[in-house]
């Protein structure tokens, strides 16, 4: 009688561990895509791809000042050469939902000098619904030793 219950107790422990260990994993995750999505952000803004940058950041589409500021950085900012991140300050430490941040992120393209930019980013969502990055502002450059602003 005790055989069958402690194989199920064992079973049961192993069930929880492997849904508790989705789960963080899930959650953890969410640094490799706010990663990316910055990124992926940078690379549109040294291409010079205004458009891209207003599909990128959200609600961008629909506002006069985002539309102008991205032409503003663009014209500014643009790079010929592959992207690189020196630096990534993230948005918000480990967080099981959602979260409002500010990423501090230092990059370059080919041989030019690093650019300092921060970008506002809403972590959404939870680990069981899933968790999303949104950008949903980016500074123009600031200075190489300055913090984030708290408006841009």
């Amino acid at each position: 009688m005790r055989r069958p219950i402690l194989i199920g107790l064992i079973a049961l422990g192993v069930v929880l561990f492997l849904a508790i260990s989705a789960l963080l994993a899930r959650a953890f995750s969410v640094d490799g895509a706010e990663q990316a999505a910055i990124t992926s952000l940078l690379q549109s803004e040294a291409r010079g791809d205004s458009s891209a940058m207003v599909a990128e950041i959200h609600g961008c589409a629909r506002s006069p000042a985002c539309r102008q500021r991205v032409s503003e950085d663009v014209g500014k900012l643009a790079r010929p050469g592959r992207v690189q991140l020196i630096e990534l300050n993230q948005s918000a430490g480990f967080s099981l939902t959602s979260t409002l941040g500010t990423a501090r992120v230092v990059w370059h393209a080919g041989n030019g000098l690093p650019i300092v930019q921060c970008v506002k980013v809403r972590r959404a969502g939870n680990v069981l619904s899933g968790l999303r990055v949104e950008l949903l502002e980016i500074s123009r450059k600031i200075k190489t030793s300055a913090d984030c602003p708290a408006r841009y």
